[in-house]
């Protein structure tokens, strides 16, 4: 069913699960994986753009998850762009129609739909932008409230 997985990470424990889950569905499908990493440049004062601190260890993290992949067996590849405007969303929408991707995968974060509004949203916007099926992975489950003994 699957012939092209993206995976879109900005390298955090979200980003994690959701290679985790692609990986998974790789295994099953034979599918290669397309991960993509996008930084985002802000820009500031008198036209200079801020990279942000830990992108370069970052970077080293998603290349030795592809290595970890590849030693399973798994095709894989990454794909790192920067974007000053416009934000990641849809430089991942224009990667994932490049490599006629089947789907696109990428973790949420858990925020609340109003701070998804205010601050936006990657996974929000593929989904409204990419011409491919989002699927987003959620937080985990918190676990149920404890009851302390008294």
């Amino acid at each position: 069913m699957f012939n092209t997985i993206v995976i879109a990470t900005d390298g955090s424990h979200d980003g994690e699960r959701a290679l985790a889950l692609a990986r998974s569905v790789a295994i099953d499908t034979s599918a290669r994986l397309v991960i993509v990493h996008v930084t985002e440049i802000v820009g500031g004062k008198g036209s200079l753009y801020a990279m942000p601190l830990d992108d370069d260890l970052i970077k080293v993290s998603i290349h030795a998850q592809v290595e970890l992949l590849r030693a399973d067996g798994i095709d894989a590849q990454v794909i790192t762009q920067s974007v000053r405007l416009g934000g990641p969303a849809g430089v991942i929408a224009d990667i994932a129609d490049s490599v006629d991707a089947d789907l696109i995968v990428v973790g949420s974060r858990g925020r609340s739909p109003l701070t998804g509004v205010v601050l936006g949203s990657v996974s929000a916007r593929l989904q409204h932008i990419a011409h491919r099926p989002v699927l987003v992975v959620p937080p985990p489950a918190k676990g149920p409230a404890r009851l302390s003994a008294a």
